[in-house]
């Protein structure tokens, strides 16, 4: 068996601190005052401490094993939950979701719900930053197991994770991400599915739910977004009133 904590401490593994960390941790820097919703094991905003930052940071996660690591840093609000379910009201400069996860929004009723809450939380011109991949590019259809990623993780074991898509309907892929031996003996399969919304809807969304769209990139060097670009990179800010 591969437990939560294991999954929780592979993570940080698989996703290495990267040009998207970079973004988002600048206008954290920038920020008096931060909640990174789905914040996982907590890597920006412990990085964020690390590299000086002395206001408030709070960091929010379903994921009891990811908060568990997190908590390590004491010097973190860390809060167990969803978007859907802040109640923060106003306390915040900057709302950011990292690591696309906002794809895990699934249901219109979450993603509504969850745009609202976040919406709340901020000050009057706070912002709310995010990436999600655009559904132009259709990455989905490379998650195949052949293309699978060798790994070590912290234990010291020779793993390889791999993706199996099960179904993509109207814009929500179903998949299986299999954690196993290098020989491909599975150790571990979770399932989830993923939302991938257009430009256009994420701006109706937005609008909305009280925000304007600022800024919008098709990557991490700030190039802009076109039809073919990987991501969509929103910086959005929240409405005065």
């Amino acid at each position: 068996m591969y437990t939560d904590d294991d999954v929780a401490a592979l993570y940080e593994v698989l996703n290495p601190w990267g040009p998207g960390d970079d973004f988002y941790l600048e206008r954290v820097m920038a920020a008096g005052s931060v909640l990174d919703v789905g914040c996982g094991p907590g890597g920006l905003l412990r990085r964020a401490r690390d590299e000086g930052h002395t206001g408030r940071l709070c960091g929010l996660d379903p994921d009891h094993a990811a908060l568990t690591r997190a908590r390590r840093r004491s010097d973190v609000e860390w809060v167990e939950g969803r978007a859907a379910d802040l109640t923060a009201a106003g306390e915040f400069e900057l709302a950011v979701m990292t690591g696309n996860a906002f794809q895990e929004l699934v249901g219109d009723d979450d993603l509504t719900a969850s745009l609202a809450a976040i919406r709340r939380a901020l000050a009057g011109g706070g912002r709310f930053a995010f990436e999600t991949r655009n559904p132009g590019t259709r990455e989905w259809e490379s998650w195949r197991p052949e293309n699978g990623t060798d790994v070590v993780d912290d234990s010291g074991r020779e793993l390889r994770v791999w993706h199996h898509v099960e179904a993509v309907v109207d814009g929500l892929v179903t998949l299986t991400e299999t954690t196993g031996t290098r020989d491909g003996t599975p150790l571990r399969v979770d399932r989830a599915t993923l939302r991938f919304t257009a430009a256009g809807t994420l701006d109706a969304l937005l609008t909305a739910a009280g925000f304007t769209v600022e800024e919008r990139y098709g990557w991490w060097d700030r190039r802009p977004f076109a039809p073919d670009s990987r991501l969509i990179i929103t910086v959005a800010r929240a409405s005065d009133g």
